[in-house]
């Protein structure tokens, strides 16, 4: 039996219904209205919207502005709306947000579509470019797993998406969405991405390119162009099926790039890898020491944090010269290392080194872990004697291996180092630097702050005075030996390692490097003037006033030994070697900008006279391989270095535009090259000059000149010439016969 509904009934229904869903939808109003007022979390303000924040990496440019690296927690850097390809705009909106041109932030028609999907088991996603965007902005925890939890984070993105509507037009939301997005392997943004899987910039990605990168918007890792190349493929064409479908992308275009393979460029963004990881690493140092011993503090008075603030290092360093130099640094020391390990064939290197072995022990990694997790002396030296698997460095690459780690200790104690940098004389800007053989195992840079004993690389100091006191490079010495005494001390007779007999002039000593005539000038001239002299050309270690510094008994960095020099090709005057152009905040203010600093170290007759004999090392003697080996025959000077036992290489090489050193050594004095025929400066740091110098010059772009070295312009008042010196030794004048001569 049914029983008619009255039309009063009806009315109370129908009332009733609207009392409930006006009431459900007032409620849900207060409900959100409670949300915007932060009682159920806190919603970033007017002013966080303004200015939201977000962890972007701090780039370090070349003077060209090329990236030569980055410090990060988050590998990001920020770009402008038109830096951005339109082919990545148009992948992503067709995507991930077809009707973003035409919404508030809030998409409800397709809210409620998808709704309706969801229930009939087709999941997709709701959330607009916009509301994405306030997730990444503004949710330090992410997306919630917790069905309730993330629902109550989706209505904090509406609100917040609708006021990032309301204070920035729709080309700023999606430059802010491609700015922050993660796009995998430490590539947060769309600049750090086009450069790390492409090596591109975002302006120049390709239609298939930017549906790689917007296709992993659907998940980081199941997407993965570099795990998981097929999913990620097939997602691409996917992204570019999209594009077609919104009219964005042609179906002829479709055939002709869905047929194309990933093409990857990958370059994993570790702060290890790309160029000149040791000098970005000192760099760091230098800037934290910059900005603290200067206050340089953010407008909130808070210091800043290279790894998250965003700012930009604009260097000196040349890029090209930097990629040569690593590049000249490879090529050499691969067979450096071999001759090496071949030289101490059917002997024992380590005989009598233990006192080496333990201090290696002592100062690895692997020690000082142990000893913090409280391991005894005896324990220590079990698990070092035992082996264990292994990652070492070779010039092959690394190598997985099982092996002890006291054998690794040894190992590398038979590793030979390197560093070298290169500076322009004129300015004092640094072009390259290479402090070391590989970052990833080896972390202390040789270049500024390890120092090692210069050998013959320091005679040209003693030269240098001797010139400045009267002598001429022509001037004529008994090659012999010399003893000089040493106040309070045992009087000192250095020896000499291949004489040539007889006299010869000082510029064939120094092309020979005749430790005799070294002893011979400093007798002439003092300790005191020497030393005095190579701190006024930026040695910053001791150089103490004694006889033997004439054949560089003391030890000085490459940084200073290369400042140093460059005043020979600076026309006597010094410049500090700087490598920072200027820091700027994101906003590109400047916070620090620096001018090098400058003072005459020596008469510009005197640094003139000595690119001279500069040059005569390599046109005439110990250098003469730059020439005969690596075709440079335009106006290099330089001078080699040896220190004893063979321990150490050196050659510092002088041109108009461009001044370089190279240091070779092991890690330990007490390994070393057996025979100096190998040991010696001229076989071991030379090679990676004439292979750095010759890559430069064959590049025109670089612009380094070609030239000689200018004379003063008031002439030279110190005879240089040879034959000219001769004719002056020899011409009677009228003084001369008056007096009987």
């Amino acid at each position: 039996m049914t029983k008619n509904i009255s039309a009063a009934e009806i009315k109370s229904y129908n009332l009733t219904l609207w009392k409930l869903l006006i009431g459900g939808v007032i409620l849900f109003a207060i409900f959100i209205i409670a949300i915007g007022f932060g009682l159920f979390g806190t919603l970033p303000s007017f002013r966080d919207i303004e200015h939201p924040k977000s962890n972007q990496a701090t780039e370090i440019l070349t003077e060209d502005k090329r990236v030569l690296g980055t410090y990060f927690l988050q590998n990001r850097s920020n770009v402008t709306y038109p830096e951005i390809s339109q082919n990545v705009i148009n992948a992503l909106i067709s995507t991930e947000d077809t009707r973003f041109k035409e919404h508030s932030g809030i998409d409800f028609k397709r809210t409620f579509t998808i709704i309706f999907y969801n229930i009939v088991g087709k999941k997709q996603g709701a959330s607009t470019i916009t509301q994405q965007l306030a997730l990444n902005l503004f949710s330090e925890e992410g997306r919630q797993r917790n069905f309730f939890k993330r629902l109550m984070q989706k209505f904090q993105e509406w609100i917040v998406a609708v006021k990032l509507e309301r204070n920035f037009t729709k080309e700023e939301i999606i430059t802010m969405y491609l700015n922050t997005v993660d796009f995998g392997n430490q590539a947060y943004g769309i600049k750090s991405a086009a450069r790390v899987y492409f090596n591109t910039t975002p302006d120049q990605l390709t239609v298939a390119q930017a549906a790689t990168l917007v296709g992993l918007q659907k998940g980081i890792t199941r997407y993965s162009p570099t795990r998981n190349p097929e999913r990620s493929l097939a997602r691409r064409n996917t992204v570019m099926s999209n594009m077609v479908k919104e009219g964005l992308l042609t179906d002829q275009q479709y055939e002709e790039e869905k047929s194309k393979p990933l093409a990857l460029k990958f370059s994993a963004a570790t702060v290890n890898d790309g160029i000149a990881p040791y000098f970005r690493a000192v760099l760091k140092n230098d800037i934290k020491r910059i900005f603290q011993e200067r206050s340089i503090l953010k407008a909130d008075g808070t210091p800043y944090d290279l790894d998250r603030d965003g700012l930009k290092i604009i260097t000196t360093i040349n890029y090209d010269m930097q990629v040569y130099a690593e590049e000249a640094q490879k090529e050499a020391m691969k067979v450096l290392q071999a001759q090496f390990i071949r030289g101490w064939k059917g002997r024992n290197p380590f005989k009598d080194k233990e006192l080496q072995i333990e201090q290696g022990v002592k100062r690895s990694d692997r020690y000082k872990a142990l000893q913090l997790e409280g391991k005894s002396e005896e324990e220590i030296k079990t698990d070092f004697n035992t082996p264990t698997e292994m990652s070492i460095f070779t010039w092959k690459g690394n190598l997985d291996t099982l092996m002890k780690p006291i054998d690794s200790v040894k190992y590398y104690k038979l590793l030979l180092r390197n560093a070298m940098m290169a500076m322009d004389p004129k300015t004092g800007y640094v072009k390259a630097w290479v402090g070391g053989i590989n970052y990833e195992h080896f972390k202390y840079d040789q270049v500024k702050m390890g120092t090692r004993q210069v050998g013959s690389t320091a005679k040209p100091f003693t030269y240098s005075v001797a010139i400045e006191n009267g002598y001429s490079p022509c001037y004529q010495v008994l090659n012999e030996p010399v003893t000089i005494e040493v106040p309070g001390s045992a009087p000192w007779t250095p020896k000499s390692g291949g004489t040539l007999p007889g006299y010869i002039t000082l510029q064939k000593a120094l092309a020979f490097s005749q430790n005799y005539i070294a002893a011979y000038l400093m007798k002439q001239v003092g300790p005191t003037a020497v030393a005095t002299l190579a701190k006024r050309m930026g040695i910053t270690s001791n150089v103490p006033a004694y006889p033997s510094i004439a054949l560089g008994s003391f030890d000085a960095s490459v940084f200073d030994m290369v400042g140093a020099y460059s005043v020979f090709a600076n026309k006597g005057v010094w410049t500090q070697p700087t490598y920072i152009l200027r820091i700027e905040d994101k906003n590109g203010v400047v916070l620090f900008s620096q001018t090098p600093q400058k003072h005459p170290a020596m008469n510009e007759d005197v640094a003139y006279v000595m690119t001279r004999m500069l040059e005569g090392v390599v046109k005439n003697g110990y250098g003469y391989s730059l020439i005969s080996k690596y075709g440079i025959k335009n106006p290099v000077g330089g001078k080699t270095g040896t220190t004893q036992n063979n321990s150490d290489g050196w050659f510092v090489g002088i041109s108009p535009d461009l001044v370089a050193g190279v240091w070779t050594g092991c890690e330990d004095r007490a390994f070393h090259f057996i025979s100096t025929r190998e040991g010696e400066g001229s076989k071991t740091a030379l090679p990676i000059f004439g292979g750095f110098f010759k890559r430069v010059y064959a590049n025109p772009k670089l612009k380094v000149s070609k030239a000689d070295f200018e004379a003063p312009k008031n002439g030279v008042s110190i005879t240089y010439d040879c034959n000219q010196y001769q004719q002056q030794q020899t011409d009677t004048t009228e003084l001369d016969k008056k007096l009987g001569f």
